[in-house]
């Protein structure tokens, strides 16, 4: 692998920008014509999402299943004799069959999903997604492609690792075509971080696959048209005419896209705005498209180059969520998915990869970084306040964010809010599956810097916002601490909140008894620890405790007989609750089997096949258990249970030792070098059903 450009970290955020404002600037008419664009919304220079009634920040298979499967690299050690089937295995890991990424359009139908049932089916990689088994027209088709930019941007400046990597990523779900489309585009955003010109970068492209290729035909027939024709419509008609839809079957034909992403790149005139404009005014799969041509431009030109057009990323935020089995890192953001593609890249070159401001969650180390934090749109805090990334006021880095603030007074007061457990309505097939990322018993920090030419006496606090009575949000505050003019501030607060109210938003207030403006700057902001915290049903009506939970399992309901009823219909069901930052804990629950073969506990869960459980099975045996990589049944023992009697299961972690209780009895004390060191925790049942009562999560920490 070549050096790390001296700006990557910034190359690769631009990159991961370009890709969700891409993604995000075309989901919301993706699959509609040319025609249809133009007659219904004219040539797209912008977000239309409000025309169509849609929100802007959307669940999308292009911006999950991109930054979701790259993860095979740090499960597996980051390490370049990764294979296509642990990339799989990756697939198996995080999808939740028919919620999580995919587009679930069936056997045959849906490539992604024809390749997940050859998964599960037991087929490894590459014969999972291989031509032989599925078809030409179901290998052919889009998804290698939209999922591949992370492969490239983990290669800077090594375009054929990048296109090895992407082949072996890309055969897990597709063959043929498809993959020298996705090696094409991971090649040039590779080669893009040194080199800006894109007839270089299409040069790059083009001599990583096979020159008989239809793709390698394909782009040489671009070139030859944008030498002959200086608008890009006339080249659109010869696609159409060449590499039309109507000349490809399946649903979405990687050539038709890939004809329209090599088009943008070529007319854009080498801007991010004007090449976005032409590959979604072009129509078809606009998101896909888009997202691709949206990151080779960010990575080409920089954040600057972000900004030579609209400005695309205030409405953004940063914003991005990524629905899997690892369901506490589905509210994340651009800046923070950007580093965990460096760290992947440091570790592949043997570099340390130190975290700015010593791994805070949110240090806005980037320019106009804002990590998902906005001024809270209510009455009390609209128009008091606006968010600046700036140099400077930072303890231990180079930026903050400063929050500008005016008017001050009573009933005003600024709110800077960030989400932490969404409420997000289906968008087509796409759901959320989510987890909080804050819980009880943890602490929120935050350094303050309060600039000396502030006017007037201004007080700030920590607080959350969490799901109550009838799932409305209610506020908690921490205590408050004034804000005197040219100070530096440490805040911290130990979280708690009701039983049963899941945290969806963590925040900064600022207020004041009389009028106050200036500004304070926020250097970081971020909390620890494993929590703290029963598990137990509200207290009041709601439906927001129950969605906390990545539902794995055929169904599971809250029961006037149980706390929660949890039902598998085949093979093994999980509810999974919890983040990867929970490390020293132990997790109990009262379980009553009314019908089942195995059923149990299991805590560090990293998604479906990543955990360790305590479980009673059929012919009266406890196990100790970790599922890596196939299942591990690290202590047995003989142990008598019956249906519908009662049993306290708790599983403790404390560094790599591992205990296991059963009605209070240790029957299994073990130590397990794994990298299984961290995760949430997850309820059990094999085919049956399971009563779930007293859950209770304590921190060692």
């Amino acid at each position: 692998m070549s050096v790390i450009p001296y700006d990557y970290e910034e190359r690769v955020y631009a990159g991961v920008l370009g890709k969700i404002i891409g993604v995000y600037l075309g989901r919301p008419f993706e699959g509609w014509t040319h025609e249809r664009i133009m007659a219904e919304l004219g040539e797209i220079h912008y977000y239309v999402h409000e025309q169509l009634g849609k929100p802007l920040i959307v669940v999308d298979d292009d911006i999950s299943g991109t930054l979701t499967f790259l993860r095979a690299m740090p499960d597996y050690g980051n390490s370049l004799a990764l294979t296509p089937a642990q990339i799989g295995q990756t697939w198996l890991n995080y999808l939740i069959e028919k919620q999580t990424v995919l587009w679930w359009g069936g056997m045959g139908n849906s490539t992604e999903h024809t390749a997940y049932l050859r998964l599960k089916a037991g087929l490894k990689a590459p014969e999972s997604g291989s031509m032989k088994r599925n078809g030409q027209v179901v290998a052919e088709q889009i998804g290698a492609q939209i999922f591949i930019d992370g492969w490239g941007m983990i290669c800077p400046g090594d375009p054929e690792l990048a296109a090895d990597l992407a082949r072996r990523a890309a055969s897990v779900s597709h063959d043929g075509e498809a993959i020298y489309g996705a090696q094409v585009i991971a090649a040039m955003e590779a080669q893009a971080f040194f080199e800006p010109r894109i007839e270089a970068l299409l040069d790059t492209g083009m001599s990583v696959i096979p020159p008989n290729s239809l793709i390698y035909r394909l782009i040489a027939d671009l070139r030859n048209w944008r030498a002959k024709y200086a608008d890009w419509r006339e080249t659109y008609a010869r696609i159409v005419e060449h590499y039309g839809y109507d000349k490809y079957g399946g649903n979405c034909h990687i050539v038709p896209n890939h004809a329209l992403i090599i088009m943008a790149l070529l007319y854009c005139d080498d801007s991010f705005s004007k090449a976005l404009s032409i590959v979604n005014t072009a129509g078809w799969d606009t998101d896909c498209n888009s997202g691709n041509v949206g990151c080779i431009m960010g990575i080409k030109n920089g954040l600057a180059g972000l900004d030579d057009g609209p400005d695309f990323r205030t409405p953004v935020a940063d914003r991005l969520y990524l629905p899997t089995a690892d369901a506490g890192r589905a509210v994340t953001d651009a800046l923070h998915e950007a580093y965990e593609i460096v760290r992947i890249t440091r570790a592949l070159m043997h570099q340390p990869a130190p975290l700015p401001k010593n791994g805070a969650r949110f240090h806005f180390d980037l320019p106009g970084a804002v990590q998902g934090f906005i001024v809270e749109e209510s009455p009390l805090s609209r128009g008091t306040a606006w968010l600046e990334n700036v140099p400077g006021h930072s303890a231990s880095g180079s930026r903050s964010l400063a929050i500008h603030y005016h008017g001050l007074a009573e009933g005003r007061r600024a709110r800077i809010v960030r989400e932490t457990f969404p409420d997000v309505a289906p968008v087509g097939s796409y759901r959320m599956v989510a987890c909080p990322t804050l819980y009880p018993g943890q602490t929120i920090e935050t350094r303050l810097e309060v600039d000396s030419a502030n006017r007037g006496q201004v007080y700030g606090r920590l607080f959350v916002r969490a799901f109550g009575p009838e799932d409305a949000l209610v506020d908690i505050p921490g205590p408050a601490v004034e804000l005197a003019p040219g100070a530096a501030e440490v805040l911290s607060w130990r979280v708690e909140v009701p039983t049963g109210c899941p945290i969806a938003w963590v925040g900064l207030e600022l207020f004041a008894s009389e009028r106050a403006d200036g500004t304070v700057y926020l250097d970081w902001l971020t909390w620890g620890g494993s929590p703290r915290m029963r598990l137990d049903p509200p207290a009041h009506k709601g439906t927001r405790w129950l969605q906390a939970w990545a539902q794995a399992c055929s169904a599971v309901f809250g029961a006037t007989d149980h706390a929660y009823r949890v039902i598998q219909d085949e093979g093994l069901g999980m509810l999974i609750h919890g983040t990867r930052d929970w490390r020293d804990y132990s997790f109990a629950a009262s379980l009553t089997p009314h019908l089942a073969r195995s059923f149990g506990i299991a805590g560090h869960v990293q998604g479906l096949k990543r955990y360790y459980a305590l479980r009673l099975v059929e012919g009266n045996k406890v196990q100790l258990v970790r599922e890596l990589d196939g299942t591990h049944i690290l202590a047995e023992a003989p142990y008598t249970w019956e249906l519908y009697k009662t049993y306290r299961l708790e599983i403790a972690f404390e560094g790599q030792n591992l205990i296991g209780r059963v009605n209070g009895r240790v029957l299994f004390e073990q130590r397990d070098e794994s990298p299984l060191t961290e995760g949430g925790i997850a309820l059990l049942v094999e085919e049956g059903r399971l009563g779930c009562d007293d859950l209770e999560v304590r921190s060692y920490g």
